[in-house]
């Protein structure tokens, strides 16, 4: 049964879709487009189904996404995994962007080199991406340094040989619906650590890391932020909080500090969990802080747990517009009339990448496996090939 909160929540939003939808430039395999929404509503990776959406709210869309799935490797006998990544950029696009072009490359990198996937895969190909974007940074300080004041969030999760990965830097979440025994209900698990400095042990990591800065976190219009220019602690990119030789004309000045820091702010070091999956992991739910800023865990969980799987994504994204919409004392449908830029005054760039784990998907050799590389706005390849499982 639905809830009566799930109801209430819901209820104004599952209306049909509008007619006038577009197919994006590679058809229906790449997703999409309604307006400022971008969704596939459903496909199938190699543990299962997937869905996802993105909306945009800044003029730029500064949220980026992928879902790959098939073998690591051309080698022979390479594992089948399902990559997802959510890049959740801030001060422009050009980080989620180089994020969502290399650090998938980097995971394939790295665990060929290592016979196959580990957390310090996981770890070597955050801290390689990072520091490719700084190398970029420097080699165009002198003609764009505004490069410098940019970063990304990055939130990944992997499956592969009946484990689950999660790696993340910044305050995307990554959320499991997993059936409780005794109950039989749906219970939410987070499974990402979030940096953000409004969480207190994110605030006491950053004191005991910069004991003799007593300014590292302060309030700011409200709310926590580090140096009081940014919210999370952990990112790719912002070279300018990570390196002094960026934190200088001809940066803009507002975001110069006005003592040289000797050692990073910010960092790069992903938080990393990796457990087995079980019979009783039913779906992941990937988003950034968008999401999460309009729904609770298990209100997500909720909603995927009792609507239909086509279309699921977009659901979430769509039950978190009419939340942003009631703050704001208005109407989903007038929320809708608003375009970007403006659109952010009400909520953030929104992507969201729902998983579902069906556990025969891969149960005998030789089974036909879904190759699949589809980016959040509709860059895709898609087909069927013929994997021993």
């Amino acid at each position: 049964m639905v809830s009566a909160t799930i109801r209430r929540i819901v209820s104004p939003c599952w209306r049909p879709s509008d007619t006038g939808e577009i197919s994006g430039r590679h058809g229906d395999s790449s997703g999409r487009v309604d307006g400022l929404l971008w969704y596939k509503d459903s496909g199938r990776h190699a543990h299962g189904e997937f869905s996802m959406a993105v909306i945009q709210a800044n003029k730029l869309l500064e949220d980026q996404s992928q879902l790959e799935s098939g073998p690591l490797s051309l080698t022979e006998g390479t594992p089948v995994a399902t990559f997802v990544g959510i890049y959740d950029g801030h001060g422009g696009p050009e980080a989620s962007r180089f994020v969502n072009d290399s650090l998938f490359k980097n995971i394939k990198k790295f665990s060929s080199e290592n016979d196959g996937m580990s957390a310090d895969v996981v770890h070597k190909a955050f801290m390689a991406t990072e520091e490719e974007f700084l190398s970029l940074v420097e080699k165009q300080w002198l003609h764009k340094p505004p490069l410098a004041s940019v970063g990304s969030c990055c939130l990944i999760g992997i499956i592969c040989c009946g484990e689950l990965y999660i790696g993340n830097a910044g305050d995307s979440r990554a959320v499991l619906g997993r059936t409780d025994e005794a109950t039989k209900e749906i219970k939410a698990i987070q499974l990402s650590e979030e940096h953000n400095a409004s969480i207190v042990s994110v605030r006491e990591e950053l004191r005991s890391l910069h004991p003799d800065d007593p300014q590292i976190v302060v309030m700011k219009h409200q709310v926590w932020r580090v140096k009081g220019l940014i919210q999370i602690s952990r990112s790719i990119g912002d070279a300018y909080l990570k390196k002094v030789e960026f934190n200088r004309a001809p940066l803009l000045p507002k975001f110069r500090l006005p003592e040289p820091f000797e050692q990073p702010i910010l960092k790069a070091e992903p938080a990393i969990l990796v457990q087995k999956l079980c019979p009783q992991d039913q779906f992941l739910i990937f988003a950034s802080d968008g999401l999460w800023e309009h729904l609770s865990s298990q209100e997500a969980v909720d909603i995927v747990q009792n609507c239909p799987r086509n279309g699921v994504a977009k659901k979430l994204v769509k039950t978190a517009l009419c939340e942003a919409a009631k703050k704001r004392e208005t109407r989903y449908s007038d929320l809708k009339k608003i375009d970007r830029g403006v659109r952010r005054h009400f909520h953030d760039d929104i992507t969201v990448i729902v998983l579902y784990l069906d556990s025969n998907f891969l149960a005998r050799a030789n089974s036909r496996v879904p190759l699949v590389s589809i980016k959040g706005g509709g860059e895709s390849g898609y087909g069927i090939g013929i994997i021993d499982a």
